[in-house]
């Protein structure tokens, strides 16, 4: 007879096989190192989505690190989700093998439920094994004679496999767990595949001026085609079916609601000549001083001085900086006045638009406000904002005007119940008053518009023209506020 007996290896997480092959004989006994079996140190579990911002129930799988047979050590990159929020990587919590993948890439994970199962090895060495079941060394029928032949199968090294086979391991620069998130979307977004980029960075990672440079390079001019080539484009050419992203599908849904507050809209010209001329002597003092009261900033723009200036004018305006409750089902529609001025930046970013938010800005000086709008600009570009960065607004401003425009219809995010535009500045002639009656000159002026929008269920229009008219006030004398100004 031939029995066998199956070991898992712990470590390799392979299975090697003794067999054992039986013939009648006289006298002999079976060694009991060849019967005996190991308690199981492996258990499948499943690999839960955790809960990564508040109010999130499902998130878009964008890619995966890992694929099943895969061994992972805590930490290790496992995938990269993509909420109407943020984008997310996923990391190991457990040492073992991946068992199976839940979900495909390009669809929607939800949060508490099974991401992927994974097969978990503890830390047990094969020394502090012991056996639960012996086949005690005992004497076998005289009439049986033992012949033992033993095959033993190697553990299989997958590496070593792929190399035999000629597949070139991955490198640096194509390992997706070592590809930044804003590269990844970039790549995804323009369908470009990595391995058609040149990497500068190092160890020659992608960075994304590498993939500026080939969008550059791939959207040159092309040379004129030959009539039968284009007639060849055009009959291929054919509609494509885009879906919405999940920050888009976040933004349909918000818009969608947000349409349906009766807006009230109000836009006013304010002069910043005097926020420029300040700013600029500021910029100047930066350059040349190493001070800047622990903040690493060396140039100046003006948000951080409009923003100041919003908070300044909310002291006065407290309605401005509140939320509606509508939902309460114990309570009627109600106002919570927020003690905090917690402003949402509207940004533009490569997987479009984000609204970070700058907390505390009633607490913050120019300077502290500048670090911050810098800190989240630039994880917003790299598609590293966390919910805690994309939460608790209670007034959104948007810098419409660095792209262009001028007067702008700002809609309203709830629950907040007002919004304010910045149009770009542009110089214009404007008359000076003089001392003397019947004189005038022509002098030159810095102008913005601001447009406002505002609920108006529970604001009306003289409650927004005086707090504008207030803001207006502050920048035009804006060395009131001082730079250092809390």
């Amino acid at each position: 007879m031939r029995l066998y007996v199956l070991r898992r290896s712990v470590r390799s997480a392979n299975l090697t096989s003794r067999h054992l092959t039986v013939s009648r004989s006289v006298g002999a006994r079976v060694p009991k190192s060849y019967f005996h079996t190991t308690p199981s140190r492996e258990a499948i579990k499943p690999y839960l989505l955790a809960d990564i911002g508040e109010g999130i129930t499902e998130c878009r799988i964008v890619q995966w690190f890992i694929k099943p047979g895969d061994r992972v050590s805590q930490f290790d990159a496992i995938c990269e989700v993509q909420s109407d929020k943020a984008a997310v990587e996923i990391t190991s919590r457990y040492d073992g093998v991946i068992s199976s993948l839940h979900y495909e890439a390009d669809t929607m994970a939800e949060v508490g439920k099974p991401l992927l199962d994974i097969d978990i090895e503890d830390d047990l060495s094969d020394s502090n094994q012991t056996p639960t079941q012996s086949v005690s060394e005992a004497a076998v029928p005289e009439d049986t004679h033992i012949a033992i032949t033993r095959e033993s199968e190697a553990p299989t090294n997958p590496a070593t496999q792929d190399n035999l086979s000629g597949a070139k391991p991955e490198t640096k620069a194509t390992n997706p767990a070592l590809i930044a998130p804003a590269v990844r979307i970039m790549l995804k977004q323009h369908d470009i595949d990595i391995k058609d980029v040149t990497g500068t960075g190092k160890g020659g990672r992608v960075m994304k001026e590498d993939v500026q440079k080939y969008l550059d390079s791939r959207n040159s001019v092309p040379k004129p085609l030959s009539s039968k080539s284009a007639a060849h484009i055009d009959a291929a050419v054919e509609d494509k079916v885009v879906p919405l992203t999940p920050i888009e599908a976040h933004m349909f849904k918000v818009m969608t609601r947000a349409l349906s507050i009766p807006h009230f809209g109000y836009s006013h010209s304010v002069d910043l000549t005097a926020l420029t001329n300040l700013r600029r002597k500021f910029n100047r003092q930066l350059e040349t001083s190493s001070e800047t009261h622990g903040h690493g900033i060396s140039k100046l723009t003006a948000l951080p001085f409009i923003l100041k200036a919003l908070s300044q004018a909310f002291l006065r305006h407290p309605r401005l900086n509140s939320h509606l409750e509508t939902e309460a089902a114990s309570q009627n529609p109600h106002l919570i006045l927020k003690a905090s001025h917690n402003f949402g930046v509207a940004m533009d970013t490569p997987s479009g638009l984000l609204v970070p938010v700058v907390k505390d800005v009633q607490n913050r000086s120019i300077l502290s406000i500048a670090a911050e709008l810098r800190r989240l600009g630039a994880l917003a570009k790299e598609g590293r904002l966390t919910p805690s960065d994309m939460s608790g607004a209670t007034f959104t401003v948007s810098n419409i005007g660095s792209i262009g425009g001028s007067v702008v219809n700002p809609v309203i995010m709830s629950p907040t119940v007002g919004i304010v535009a910045l149009g770009s500045s542009e110089e214009i002639p404007a008359f000076a008053k003089q001392k003397k009656e019947g004189e005038e000159s022509i002098i030159k002026r810095e102008k913005a518009v601001f447009s406002w929008s505002a609920d108006h269920r529970v604001l009306d229009g003289a409650s927004i023209a005086r707090c504008a008219q207030l803001v207006s006030s502050v920048l035009e004398n804006i060395e009131s506020i001082g730079i250092g100004l809390r």
